[in-house]
């Protein structure tokens, strides 16, 4: 071969001797099948002056699956046709071939399959039924892969075409195609290759097939040579063995010749066939035959040898995508889709093996990977399943179900937090020292009643769920009621988007009164969802469905543009009061929404300085450099901050005094106590004193006594508001309510 600038292969014996030879010679049709014009010409620039067989090319087109199956009912001489997977309907590729093979019954096209989404793979079934010569993105093949694949795609079908009519034995062939290509795996595959062998020649089946490989490929011995595919008669025992266990000297010395030299070989009671393959892979078939072969039968076998080593890729093609399919690349564990199979397959065999189901989650690994890079994630991740597969017994299922993920399904003996933590409890080495890793598990027992796979690793990742919740470092065990909050959850979030869109919700507003004057100062914005019975959904429940979801975010903005709205109409009635909402945790964190919070004050014209968002203790006291900007971006906007529910967490005084917090508020569970005698005064009193010491406003909420608000006002509180003073309301009342109260 030869080798040009332009990266094009060309065979050298196919190069046209002559100015206008290719005229004076039939041409190989050629039907590009594509619905983007552009790949046509680009096929065709790439193919030009091509000649296969001193025969050049005839370039036909369509750009559908339809248009397709029309040009082949008039041209049944097409040699290979180049079809996208991907045209007028995702699978319209793969309909087309199942046309092509059963409704024009057209056995010896060759059909290469392209596409430039390399998504939509061919379906196992599609590979192993139709027949499929080739599958390629379009991305990798350049023009030399493009030659290489077309010329070896005629070259086929010149054979199996050439010797159609020569015998019945051709048929045999091409029926036991579509067979070879249905076995899974190669191990199968040899086995029917000897029985096609024996049925071609009218032989009893007395042989082996053998597969060389370099390097160390899976079912090959740790050195690389030769190992025994399948063994028929006599030779049956020796499937799975290395080559040289075969005790026959003359049949293993023809194999080895036949491997060696990847051409056949014929003995006068016995016959060696070559089937070579790609990248150095190599079969070899040795059958016994009472009588010697003759010429006619040769040139048979060289068309099967042709056919097996075309099937013998399609075999590699599923097995390949098979493997991707089922097993983790990272780790060589199985994957979800090979868990779920697994666990199916045991019920429905009613094996006892499914006592116990866990999910292992490494807990910070996000966190793992932002200081420590992927690299070291990766390393991770593989010594983890490393630990897992090895100390575990083999009839325990190990596979990796996600990003951190580990599923074990087993006897509950050995499938349990207390196992699981002991096999995993020792450092892992990595990054230059040893690392504790943390884990949480969720675990399920099935009742004995029929749970598929998908169901199982569901709830497991429920009880993962509630473990994770509990903190790093968990353990949670699915139970019914578990699984029926998590549904409710489901339904509630479910019920919330349609009350969302449906306009059904609303914000109600609470005074605030400074306690020197006992006048308004301020609302605060409360969420309110009306429910079936009259009430209002819980909200802490409210923003818990809305938090996990995600759907805070969207509803979040929704409640900072409607309390913006009536602040601009307290102010048009002459109202000058500060309006305060609540921001959630997730809301907070999401990276737009300083940007929202800019945008929503810009749309409603309000003074920010009117405006304060009160985040909670957990938020504002986080500490890390994201947040603190945050909080700054916040405040640079004019918009002063509040620190909710102040006292129920842990909170650090001197990043406090560092966050720039224009007030705080006492929580209501102390202010609940304040009249008690115990020790929800003391708190108060600290708080207003700290609040006073950093130039803090202090605020109490929850306050429905009037002796609570005596109280506070006595200890210096500066704020107050709740039920003792006013509740919250919508907004036309709210408005009424402080007409009535002044202003």
């Amino acid at each position: 071969m030869m080798k040009t600038d332009d990266d094009q292969l060309v065979f050298v014996d196919e190069i046209a001797e002559a100015p206008g030879e290719e005229m004076l010679q039939p041409s190989w049709p050629l039907l590009v099948v594509d619905d983007d014009e552009d790949v046509h010409h680009a096929t065709e620039f790439a193919l030009r002056g091509l000649q296969v067989l001193g025969r050049p090319l005839e370039f036909l087109h369509a750009s559908s699956a339809a248009g397709a199956l029309e040009v082949l009912g008039r041209r049944p001489d097409v040699a290979v046709v180049l079809l996208d997977v991907v045209m007028e309907r995702e699978d319209a590729g793969l309909r087309a071939v199942e046309r092509i093979r059963n409704g024009l019954g057209m056995a010896a096209v060759r059909i290469v399959l392209r596409t430039g989404q390399p998504g939509y793979a061919p379906e196992l079934e599609a590979i192993s039924n139709y027949d499929i010569n080739d599958y390629k993105t379009k991305s990798e093949l350049t023009r030399s892969k493009l030659f290489t694949t077309v010329t070896a795609a005629i070259r086929s079908f010149d054979q199996i075409r050439r010797l159609e009519a020569s015998r019945s034995g051709l048929e045999l062939i091409a029926e036991g195609a579509i067979r070879f290509n249905a076995e899974h795996g190669l191990h199968a595959f040899g086995a029917a290759v000897l029985a096609q062998m024996a049925a071609l020649l009218g032989v009893p089946a007395s042989g082996v097939i053998c597969l060389d490989a370099p390097g160390n490929e899976p079912g090959l011995p740790v050195d690389g040579c030769p190992v025994v595919l399948a063994g028929a008669g006599r030779f049956s025992r020796y499937a799975g063995q290395p080559l040289a266990m075969i005790e026959d000297g003359p049949v293993r010395q023809m194999l080895d010749g036949c491997l060696a030299d990847e051409r056949n070989q014929f003995a006068e009671h016995c016959l060696a066939l070559s089937f070579p393959g790609r990248q150095g892979r190599r079969l070899a078939a040795c059958l016994e035959s009472a009588a010697p072969i003759g010429e006619v039968d040769r040139h048979l076998l060289d068309v099967f040898c042709a056919n097996i080593s075309i099937c013998g890729e399609n075999v590699e093609l599923v097995e390949r995508l098979r493997t991707t399919a089922y097993v983790d690349a990272l780790t060589g564990l199985p994957n979800r889709a090979a868990q779920i199979t697994a666990i199916d397959q045991m019920a429905r065999i009613g094996a006892p093996s499914i006592g116990a189901v866990a999910l292992v989650d490494i807990d910070q690994f996000s966190e793992t990977i932002d200081a420590f890079g992927y690299r070291f994630g990766d390393e991770q991740l593989r010594a983890v399943a490393g630990r897992l597969r090895a100390a575990l017994p083999e009839e325990v299922y190990v596979a990796r179900v996600g990003g951190d993920v580990f599923s074990v399904c087993g006897d509950p003996a050995l499938v349990n937090s207390g196992k699981l933590r002991a096999v995993l409890a020792e450092p892992f080495d990595g990054e230059g020292g040893q690392h504790t890793i943390y884990f949480s598990i969720g675990l399920v027992h099935p009742d004995g009643l029929q749970h598929s796979g998908a169901d199982l690793l569901r709830d497991a990742a429920v009880a993962l769920k509630r473990a994770k919740s509990e903190g790093p470092g968990n353990a949670a065990v699915y139970t019914p009621e578990v699984g029926e909050q998590t549904r409710q959850r489901v339904h509630l979030l479910h019920h919330l988007r349609s009350a969302f869109d449906a306009g059904q919700l609303h914000l109600a507003y609470q005074p605030q009164l400074d306690l020197a004057t006992r006048r308004p100062v301020g609302v605060e914005a409360l969420l309110r969802w009306p429910g079936a019975d009259g009430g209002f959904v819980p909200l802490e429940q409210l923003i818990s469905v809305a938090e996990q979801s995600g759907m805070i975010v969207e509803l979040g903005a929704w409640v900072v543009q409607a309390a913006l709205a009536t602040q601009r109409r307290l102010i048009a009635d002459g109202f000058e009061l500060r309006m305060a909402i609540n921001v959630s945790a997730v809301q907070f964190h999401h990276p737009g929404f300083v940007a929202m919070l800019e945008q929503a004050l810009a749309t409603a014209s309000v003074d920010p300085s009117r405006i304060e968002l009160e985040i909670t203790e957990s938020i504002a006291l986080r500490g890390c450099a994201q947040i603190e900007e945050r909080l700054r971006a916040v405040k640079r906007l004019g918009v002063s901050l509040a620190i909710d529910d102040f006292g129920t967490g842990f909170s650090s005084l001197s990043y406090l005094d560092r966050l720039g917090a224009d007030c705080l508020k006492i929580d209501r569970s102390f202010v609940a106590a304040i009249d008690s005698g115990g020790s929800g005064k003391r708190i108060a009193d600290l708080i207003i004193q700290l609040g006073r010491q950093l130039d803090m406003r202090v605020i109490a909420e929850g306050v429905e006594q009037p002796q609570q608000l005596e109280i506070l006002a006595g200890l210096g509180c500066h704020e107050a508001q709740g039920w003792c003073y006013a509740p919250a309301m919508p907004q036309a009342e709210l408005l009424h309510w402080l007409e009535s109260a002044g202003r």
